[in-house]
């Protein structure tokens, strides 16, 4: 079969590799649907994460069930299913409390020796704790398939995030970010009940999406002057809920002077550079909590697909760019220079 394969910085393949087969007896093999390319991958594209040369990559995906290991009862062949970003036991201690990402038995796709989401079979293991089945008619509409599909990561984490940083009725929730997370945390807030949801980001044709999934107010700034013109709209105080979307020291930065006394982060932007931006003694001072990290999706999967499927929510439009599976190089660079938000893949 054809899979994405990454040998060096700015070098990604499209290459013959073996199709996958049930190995153990709580296996299943997925033939890919729909796949995408997440801002995290860009950190292996650009070399700032390190892969073994012709490394699988990818891991947001969505497909039909092809074959199933002895043990496996809860998903068959024929069955939509979709697969979260890491695959879980479902069963161990962390699963049972949801924290999935922590599973004992966990990985994550792409990983040495693992298949990843951007080709056109996967392996999946522990079945049963990983994927979720789906509608069958969903399968034939492009737009909600595209729409589901953020439930492997984006709309999960963006969600994980609005959770960390108390998002709720009445609340008003700022967003650093406007990435594919960023907004889907936009659309997760409204989603929430958030009163008034303030976008940072400055990029035109992102923001336009975020006012369309609930943001009230954008903020195009960056830096002090970005926490002057939050505190300006909000009376001084910050926002009760921040969402750091991001990860660098500056996004950080802003989000502790943003909150208001009493409010919260939750951080869900990759940690990278050389530092994080925090200052307990201020966090203290403030009463400041910080919650986040590793979206635990599967967990989130659940409560978010009805929403999706009776239309409540559409996280679809953080897709601006579809690619076949031999586009998907190009589809890299796009991202890579900002000229595309979030690519799909189309398995044909």
């Amino acid at each position: 079969m054809r899979a994405t394969t990454i040998h060096a910085p700015f070098d990604m393949r499209v290459e013959d590799v073996p199709e996958p087969m049930v190995q153990l007896p709580t296996d299943a093999v997925v033939r890919v649907l729909r796949a995408c390319i997440c801002g995290s991958d860009l950190w292996a594209y650009r070399g700032e994460a390190a892969r073994q040369p012709g490394q699988r990559i990818g891991h947001e995906f969505l497909g039909i069930v092809e074959e199933t290991g002895s043990e496996v009862n809860g998903v068959k062949a024929g069955d939509l299913v979709v697969a979260p970003f890491m695959w879980s036991d479902g069963v161990c201690a962390y699963c049972r409390e949801g924290l999935t990402t922590s599973c004992v038995h966990g990985g994550f796709w792409g990983a040495v020796g693992y298949d990843g989401g951007q080709g056109e079979a996967v392996r999946v293991p522990f079945a049963d704790g990983t994927l979720v089945r789906l509608p069958k008619e969903a399968a034939s509409d492009d737009h909600l398939l595209s729409a589901l599909l953020t439930l492997s990561d984006v709309m999960g984490t963006g969600h994980h995030a609005a959770l960390g940083a108390g998002a709720r009725k009445g609340a008003t929730v700022a967003v650093v970010g406007d990435g594919a997370v960023g907004l889907c945390a936009v659309l997760a807030a409204k989603r929430l009940g958030a009163e008034r949801i303030i976008a940072l980001g400055r990029h035109e044709t992102r923001t336009a999406i975020a006012r369309d999934f609930g943001a009230t107010d954008v903020v195009a700034e960056r830096g002090e002057a970005a926490v002057e013109a939050v505190r300006e709209l909000t009376r001084g105080q910050g926002a009760h809920s921040v969402v750091e979307a991001v990860g660098t020291e500056q996004s950080m930065r802003t989000a502790v002077n943003i909150t208001r006394d009493g409010g919260a982060i939750g951080f869900v932007g990759v940690p990278h550079g050389s530092g994080t931006g925090l200052d307990l003694g201020v966090m203290f001072d403030r009463n400041i909590a910080l919650r986040g990290g590793v979206a635990p999706v599967r967990a989130y999967i659940p409560e978010l697909l009805p929403d999706i499927l009776d239309g409540t929510i559409d996280p679809s439009p953080v897709f601006d760019l579809t690619v076949g599976l031999e586009g998907v190089p190009d589809g890299y660079k796009a991202m890579d220079e900002r000229t595309a938000l979030k690519v799909l893949v189309v398995n044909s």
